[in-house]
């Protein structure tokens, strides 16, 4: 089989690498070969790996090309090299969910996800580093310390899928799992300048919590482009009974992807809002946002600015209802092993068990508030656009803590905006690079969607990417 015409295997994205496996023109040796290659020279400077399977990748590489030499069916990601975070079980590999609590824990199944994707032909090369039970945004545990961002590793990658997105990133792989709770996809690849998608609640089936009916959970792709997080998603998306909350019926993706996602957005109705009511955001954020937003105007959208009635206690539910997750998570090592666990961990675990039922349930109430109020703004708009990350990549050792605050005029000094759409878990949410910073750093548009319209904010992201590419921009240790 011939060499890549393209030059750099790496550089591919998911979807081309899988044209040119079936069409003979790249062999999938070859697609795990310089993965492994890539991964290797980046390994050492950004920490996006926890665990590799070279010899497994390679072997499952020979098979997936022999299989295109016999003619054999092929699935729609047949031969391409992924990465999947060390939050998600896999069954026979070690799964530490970033904690020393599960440094020897080897699940016996695969999830319904990893299933999935193995049937349509991908190879797992590697696990990618979470913070402790991916409870953070920023990607460091006290097992496999800290993951850098490809465009400056004096900064964090973001969590808590912040391995999958510095790996995508860096072109190790160009389609990486990850899990989104409050926004652990869409703040990685915000902060490292690639695409992350939050599907609606229950597109992809979630079976890897002690519960099924958590509402806040899913999982999503990392990708570079949002033709490769489209294929993710469709090789993944539909009800299994493993996840009773799982779609029976979701609005169905195109069926010609590429042609269907890139049709425009000429008389979509779009919603903007640069700060939804309450966030302080940084300048070249808000001037990046309101730049990506003309050229979807100039294509034919009607955009129209907001006003959200929205306050900062919605983060706050959020909050205190990823607190009680986790304390239900994790409250058993206590207090034997607390003392193995990141400390910011312990808080976080300790301030869910003071949480009592009623003050926990009536969390729903803000959650109906905010609801009522984004279901009126769907009554007239098509999508609801904003930044991602109120900021850029913060330093490599700032925490959570330093983005707590309000400022004189009351508004959240946060990191994120992502936490407000895990309230209201059936509208979709897709991250797409908005632009870049003085100091070269990318920022990021957040697409948010009517309940279970996945196919309308996909297509929304696919113009951003048609009329303000950023293939382009390569991180700087791309190289």
């Amino acid at each position: 089989m011939a060499a890549d015409p393209q030059g750099d295997i790496c550089a591919l994205s998911a979807t081309a690498m899988a044209d040119l496996i079936r069409g003979r023109s790249l062999s999938p040796v070859e697609a795990v070969a310089a993965a492994l290659d890539r991964i290797e020279r980046v390994q050492p400077a950004l920490n996006p790996f926890c665990f590799l399977y070279d010899e497994e990748a390679r072997a499952a590489a020979r098979a997936a090309e022999d299989a295109v030499l016999r003619g054999a069916p092929l699935g729609p990601l047949h031969g391409v090299p992924i990465a999947l975070k060390d939050f998600t079980p896999t069954k026979g590999k070690t799964t530490t969910r970033g904690s020393r609590l599960l440094e020897h824990w080897v699940p016996d199944e695969d999830p319904v996800i990893v299933r999935r994707l193995h049937a349509a032909g991908a190879i797992l090369i590697g696990k990618t580093t979470t913070p402790e039970f991916a409870f953070s945004s920023f990607t460091r545990s006290p097992l496999w310390g800290q993951t850098r961002n490809p465009w400056d590793p004096g900064r964090t990658s973001g969590g808590s899928s912040g391995g999958s997105a510095a790996a995508v990133a860096s072109g190790c792989v160009a389609l990486a799992e990850g899990t989104d709770m409050g926004g652990s996809v869409r703040i990685p690849a915000a902060l490292c300048g690639i695409v992350g998608l939050k599907p609606s609640l229950g597109r992809i089936p979630m079976d890897i919590l002690p519960t099924c009916f958590d509402s806040i959970s899913h999982f999503g792709p990392l990708a570079r482009t949002v033709d490769d997080a489209a294929l993710f998603l469709s090789v993944t998306e539909g009800p299994d009974d493993a996840d009773i909350q799982s779609q029976i019926s979701p609005r169905a993706l195109p069926r010609d992807l590429p042609h269907d996602l890139h049709r425009g957005v000429a008389g979509l109705r779009l919603a903007l809002s640069p700060d939804l009511g309450f966030y302080r955001v940084d300048p070249e954020v808000a001037a990046n946002l309101r730049s990506t937003a003309a050229a979807l105007e100039a294509a034919g959208a009607r955009i129209e600015p907001v006003e959200l009635d929205w306050r900062a206690e919605i983060v706050d539910a959020w909050y205190d209802t990823w607190a009680v997750f986790l304390a239900a998570t994790v409250a058993e090592y206590f207090p034997a092993r607390q003392h193995d666990m990141d400390p910011e961990l312990v808080a976080l675990v300790e301030r869910g068990l003071r949480i009592d039922a009623v003050t926990f349930k009536r969390l729903e109430e803000v959650r109906s508030r905010q609801w009522r109020s984004l279901s009126t703004l769907f009554e007239r708009h098509d999508a609801l656009l904003c930044p991602t990350m109120a900021l850029p990549a913060p330093p490599i050792d700032a925490s959570e803590a330093d983005y707590a605050a309000l400022d004189a005029e009351g508004h959240l000094c946060g990191l994120d905006m992502t936490s407000p759409f895990n309230n209201v878990s059936a509208c979709p949410a897709l991250s797409v690079p908005s632009g870049w910073t003085a100091a070269g750093l990318p920022t990021a548009l957040q697409i948010v969607g009517r309940r279970f319209d996945d196919p309308t904010v996909l297509r929304i992201g696919a113009a951003v990417e048609d009329l303000r590419p950023w293939s382009a921009h390569k991180a700087p240790l791309w190289a």
